[in-house]
C-alpha cells in the first residue's frame, strides 16, 4: 500500500487537494531514451528526511522518550489506538 496515493485520495475528497512540490515528484534514472529495464527505474525524494535531521538536532525533543518509543516499536509492544491516529491525520489534511 502506497501511503501517499491513499493521502492524496483523501485530500481530493476533502478538497484540500493542491500540486504536488517539485521535490516530490518522480524522476526517470538512467539513460535517455534508453528502453532497458535499468532505464526505466524511478525514484522519489521528499523533504522528510531533512525535516527527521532538523528536529532530532532541536533541543526541545526529548531523545530519551524517542529511544524508549523506538525500542517500544521495535520490540513490537507500542500500541496506538486506531482513533487517535485517525483523528490526527484528518486534523493535519484540514490543516488545524
Amino acid at each position: 500500500m502506497d501511503i501517499r496515493s491513499s493521502l492524496d485520495g483523501l485530500k481530493s475528497l476533502l478538497g484540500t487537494a493542491g500540486p504536488a512540490p517539485a521535490a516530490a515528484q518522480p524522476a526517470k534514472a538512467g539513460a535517455a531514451g534508453g528502453s532497458s529495464a535499468l532505464g526505466s527505474d524511478q525514484v522519489t525524494f521528499s523533504s522528510a528526511g531533512s525535516e527527521v535531521s532538523q528536529t532530532a538536532a532541536d533541543p526541545s525533543v526529548r531523545m530519551d522518550k524517542v529511544a524508549g518509543i523506538q525500542a517500544a516499536l521495535a520490540a513490537g509492544t507500542y500500541n496506538v489506538a486506531p482513533a487517535a491516529v485517525a483523528s490526527k491525520l484528518v486534523d493535519a489534511m484540514l490543516g488545524q
